[in-house]
């Protein structure tokens, strides 16, 4: 597969303010475990590569067993995720799979609301939208995983 084209050499503007936001993310109050099991899932679901190698290993990098990563695209079965990183997992789906349901159900974000404070539930729904947009470009640019 081959790269169409680099977005951030293009329209620099654009991925400066991105990148803007992910710092704000990183630099907040909510975990960035949480923050990065949300990217690894969502770029699971809408089938971005790069993303999913990138979280992945930024992921291995940060200390997070493989048991974990193997265990992300399974997160409902699998035991070794808190009940606050099971309810942004849910969260993350439930946004990323919009056209694929009916909005996110109240007992998903009461789940959610359950765990976090209003401000890291602002900040949830931030990573969970700016991943998604992440994934759109890397999966219209063809971005390829490892580079």
């Amino acid at each position: 597969m081959t790269q169409r084209i680099n977005v951030a050499q293009q329209v620099p503007e654009a991925y400066h303010h991105f990148l803007a936001v992910e710092k704000l993310l990183h630099d907040s109050e909510l975990p960035v475990a949480t923050i990065e099991l949300v990217k690894l899932r969502a770029s699971q679901i809408n089938g971005c590569g790069y993303c999913v190698d990138m979280h992945s290993r930024d992921m291995k990098k940060a200390g997070e067993s493989d048991e974990r990563l193997w265990s992300v695209v399974t997160w409902r079965e699998a035991t070794v995720f808190t009940p606050a990183e099971r309810a942004a997992l849910a969260l993350t789906e439930e946004a990323t799979r919009l056209p694929d349901r009916e909005a996110v159900p109240d007992a998903v974000w009461q789940q959610a609301a359950e765990h976090y404070s209003e401000k890291q539930l602002g900040l949830l729904i931030v990573a969970i939208a700016m991943i998604n947009a992440w994934n759109r470009i890397g999966v219209t640019a063809r971005l390829t995983p490892g580079h």
